[in-house]
């Protein structure tokens, strides 16, 4: 997937982390919703001085903006989850087990 595509999906990720509507996010930025839209699609880009705007509606540094690879993957995710396991008390990993089991009932 290009860059451009790649920047759309991350800036609707965080739209909708941030419990906010294309329209919602196009009035804050000061641009037509329909804007909002294309860049999210990967159609258009948006201006630089949009970029720090966009940032701190969304509650990002600008860099973060640009963090495809934020999501990790299934392995590191086992891998780090496994390492604070590890480093846990016994009390703390029969509390995480009691979470985990219940939530994959």
């Amino acid at each position: 997937m290009d860059a451009q595509k790649l920047f759309g999906k991350r800036i609707k990720e965080l739209r909708k982390q941030n419990n906010l509507t294309q329209e919602q996010l196009a009035e804050k930025l000061g641009v037509f919703q329909k804007q909002i839209g294309n860049i999210e699609t990967g159609t258009t880009f948006t201006t630089m001085a949009n970029l720090d705007k966009l940032a701190k509606i969304l509650g990002v540094e600008v860099q973060d903006l640009f963090n495809y690879n934020h999501k990790k993957s299934r392995n590191d995710l086992i891998d780090e989850i496994n390492c604070m396991i590890n480093s846990s008390s016994d009390e703390s990993v029969q509390i995480v087990y009691k979470i985990v089991k219940d939530i994959l009932k």
